[in-house]
């Protein structure tokens, strides 16, 4: 199966290097290319795709903003997004996964990891880049505007341990291991709990985990 792509940046140069690197793998096409926040979103309407490389500081519309029409628009349901970033210190990525992006990169990623990100994402998983996202979510919950939310009280005391090891980066296997489940079952309890906070994806999971203090700064 083939992974349409939409490159969306406002670097000429920058989306035509990902085009070439995407267009290298087999598994992989290039859709379109956006400069702007608008054209991804028109693009995301028309081109198909099946996944938009999202830049984050873009003109006209951000990649912010872009991404929460996408995630909003019942047609394009299908349509994952994976953030980049120039600095893994970029204060907005908090914002990008709350508004429905599936995880986000750093822009020096390695041309490997990007391709494996992209199939990871497109796969319907998330994906955080691991160094930063500790760091990011921590700056975001001490700043001012950090929102004051409820714990999520409609999940089950098992529940809470598997968000919260969501928060802390642990994948279902790994969840499975640490509390002594199988695989699928910690698969189970992930759905379940998606479900039961309309949670998009893990990306979002992640976010709950934090804003609600299953998982906090330092606690991980």
């Amino acid at each position: 199966m083939t992974i349409r792509v939409l490159l969306a940046d406002d670097q000429t140069l920058v989306r035509e290097a990902f085009a070439m690197l995407v267009e290298s793998a087999r598994d992989m096409e290039v859709v379109g290319q956006a400069a702007t926040g608008r054209q991804a979103v028109e693009l995301a309407r028309t081109g198909r795709a099946d996944l938009v490389l999202m830049d984050i500081r873009m003109p006209d519309l951000d990649g912010i903003e872009a991404t929460r029409l996408i995630a909003a628009d019942d047609d394009l349901a299908g349509v994952r997004v994976l953030v980049l970033t120039t600095y893994d210190t970029d204060e907005y990525i908090v914002d990008a996964l709350r508004a429905g992006a599936s995880g986000f990169l750093v822009k020096d990623t390695r041309p490997a990891e990007l391709l494996d990100a992209i199939r990871t994402v497109a796969a319907g998983d998330s994906l955080l880049s691991p160094g930063p996202t500790a760091r990011l979510i921590e700056r975001f919950l001490r700043s001012p505007s950090a929102p004051a939310t409820g714990g999520p009280e409609c999940l089950s005391e098992r529940e809470r341990e598997v968000l919260g090891l969501v928060g802390r980066g642990l994948n279902n296997t790994e969840i499975a291991e640490v509390l002594g489940l199988s695989p699928l079952t910690a698969k189970t309890h992930v759905i379940r709990i998606m479900g039961k906070l309309a949670a998009r994806d893990r990306a979002q999971l992640v976010i709950v985990a934090y804003e609600s203090g299953i998982v906090t700064p330092g606690n991980i």
